[in-house]
C-alpha cells in the first residue's frame, strides 16, 4: 500500500509540474480565419506570453493536413510568407501577438471549410530553456475578420501562394 502511494505521489507530482509549465504560457484572444468551400489555406491568430522565456515550436490540428507557424514580411516590395525555422521565440514577460501579415499558426490542406461562429481545436508545442516540450490545447473561434477590429483594420491574407 505505501509502495501505492509513494506511485500515486510522484504520478500527481508530475502532473502538477506539468500543468504549471504548461500555464507559464498564457494564450489571449485566439482565433482563426474562417473559409469558403474548397479553400484549402488559413491562418490562426493569438497573443502568446511566456512567463519565464519559450519557444512556439509546433502546432497541430485534426482540421488540416499540415500546420507550420509562418511568418509574413515585406522583403523589398514583395510580401514574403515561410515557416518559421526552429521555433517562434517568446521572450519572458514580454507578449508576441500573432496576427494577419505577421507571425500566424498557418493552418494548410484543410479537411473541411472553416464556418464562421463555430470554433477548431488547435495544439501548441512550447519548447522551455532546457528543452522540454510541453503540449496546450486549445478550442479556437472561427471568425471572417479580428475580433474586435473596424473594417479596413487588418489586412486580409493571400494564402494562395501555397503548394498543396
Amino acid at each position: 500500500m505505501k509502495t501505492l502511494s509513494i506511485v500515486g505521489s510522484a504520478l500527481l507530482a508530475t502532473l502538477l509540474s506539468t500543468s504549471v509549465w504548461a500555464q507559464s504560457v498564457d494564450v489571449k484572444d485566439a482565433w482563426a480565419r474562417a473559409t469558403v468551400q474548397g479553400q484549402k489555406a488559413t491562418g490562426a491568430f493569438m497573443k502568446l506570453t511566456a512567463k519565464d522565456g519559450a519557444k512556439l515550436v509546433a502546432a497541430s490540428s485534426p482540421v488540416a493536413g499540415v500546420v507550420e507557424v509562418h511568418e509574413m514580411k515585406m522583403e523589398g516590395d514583395v510580401m514574403k510568407m515561410r515557416a518559421v525555422q526552429g521555433g517562434l521565440d517568446l521572450p519572458a514577460g514580454k507578449a508576441v501577438e500573432l496576427k494577419p501579415g505577421g507571425y500566424h499558426v498557418m493552418l494548410m490542406d484543410l479537411k473541411v471549410a472553416l464556418q464562421k461562429d463555430t470554433t477548431i481545436p488547435l495544439t501548441l508545442v512550447f519548447k522551455d530553456a532546457k528543452g522540454v516540450e510541453t503540449k496546450t490545447e486549445l478550442t479556437v473561434p472561427v471568425s471572417q475578420a479580428v475580433p474586435g477590429a473596424k473594417a479596413g483594420d487588418m489586412p486580409a491574407m493571400n494564402h494562395g501562394m501555397h503548394k498543396q
